[in-house]
């Protein structure tokens, strides 16, 4: 059975645009980036939708405070939000070339990754095989990265998920996905239960859902994780169903530079309210500080801080374009591109009447118009 996309197109951020990046089976993977700062490329969970996440009550606080400590690069997986759904394989070989591509679409050299729940496993690896490109790595709702097996007990349990998904994850009825929603954030309010109900209809379809599940269960790192070099941070919910606390622990004990921090919640995807979310940011701002660090006392003028929004304009701008023709071009508003220029002019140190002009020559000679 094929199942339609929805026809729901929800608006994009304004601050957003989403690009596509081909990865070598021809899958096209959507991803954007946002915010400023130090590069932070996060490889999400399955469920995720790059323009719907940003009228989420269950997502948003993520992308609105990440974005105010980094320059936020994030990506729908194969087979899911605006990403390519007819998808073949989803094991971590390919997986992995799919961040590949989405980082070499970037232009990134060297950046902080990280890997959320389903795609932590993809950090672990990526991290392991290229310790001259990742200088951090934070991991929140990961697993052990070991093969996952079901004794006899458990496994009537997990086909039985997987029969739900087949049954009911298209349906307009969601009785069967809140089953799902119930595990991943049990504390939640009712609004924020229905949106996460409706964002797994909408992420994907029941076959991509069973098929990507089946395939992170068989998918083994463990061998690989103590040649991970960078820093690592690992953040978990103490209290969480979908991935054990103790799943987490036994990766942290692998990885030689690891920092494990316990977060007092019961939601595998902590909400905005609840008192580990500034904890969560906490961490995460301080884990950060080396990269931003590093990036201003490079002594260049921090055009590799610049969003690739922020960019786009300043590129438009050195086409001679004025600012209402640079927001026709872009789809943006004026007071959005206004915004963006503000923000790269003090990325890159320059003001008063000639900041337009100094931040398009430097942009120029850096052979990024």
């Amino acid at each position: 059975m094929v199942v339609a996309r929805p026809s729901r197109h929800p608006r994009t951020d304004p601050g957003q645009q989403v690009r596509f990046a081909a990865s070598d089976d021809g899958v096209r993977i959507a991803w954007s980036a946002h915010g400023s700062g130090p590069p932070l490329v996060v490889v999400s969970c399955w469920l995720s939708h790059l323009q719907h996440d940003w009228q989420s009550p269950v997502w948003r606080h993520f992308l609105d405070d990440l974005g105010a400590i980094s320059t936020l690069v994030r990506y729908d997986e194969r087979g899911f939000g605006m990403s390519d759904w007819a998808v073949a394989d989803f094991s971590l070989e390919p997986r992995l070339r799919d961040l590949e591509a989405v980082i070499e679409s970037a232009g990134l050299e060297r950046f902080a990754l990280l890997g959320m729940s389903g795609g932590s496993v993809v950090a672990l690896a990526y991290a392991a095989r290229n310790p001259d490109r990742v200088t951090r790595l934070a991991l929140y709702g990961s697993g052990s990265g070991r093969l996952r097996t079901f004794d006899p007990e458990a496994l009537p349990e997990e086909e039985t998920y997987r029969s739900m998904i087949r049954v009911g994850w298209a349906k307009e009825d969601p009785i069967f996905r809140r089953v799902f929603t119930s595990i991943y954030i049990p504390d939640a309010d009712e609004p924020q239960m229905q949106w996460f109900d409706a964002l797994q209809r909408m992420s994907t379809s029941p076959e991509n859902a069973v098929s990507a599940r089946i395939a992170r269960q068989q998918t083994d790192v463990w061998d690989e994780l103590p040649k991970i070099e960078a820093p690592t941070l690992i953040l978990h919910a103490v209290g969480e169903r979908a991935t054990p606390f103790t799943a987490a622990v036994a990766a942290a004990s692998r990885i030689s530079n690891a920092r494990m921090v316990p977060l007092e919640s019961r939601n595998h995807i902590l909400l905005a309210d609840e008192p580990a979310w500034p904890v969560f940011m906490a961490e995460m701002t301080a884990f950060l500080e080396p990269d931003r660090r590093t990036l201003a006392d490079s002594g260049e003028p921090g055009v590799e801080s610049l969003s690739p929004r922020e960019l786009d304009v300043i590129r438009a701008a050195a086409k001679g374009l004025a600012n209402a023709e640079i927001a026709a071009s872009l789809g943006l508003s004026i007071r959005t591109v206004e915004r963006h220029l503000s923000n790269a002019y003090g990325k890159l140190g320059t003001s008063g009447k000639a900041a337009r002009a100094g931040a398009v020559a430097e942009v120029i000679r850096r052979g990024l118009a």
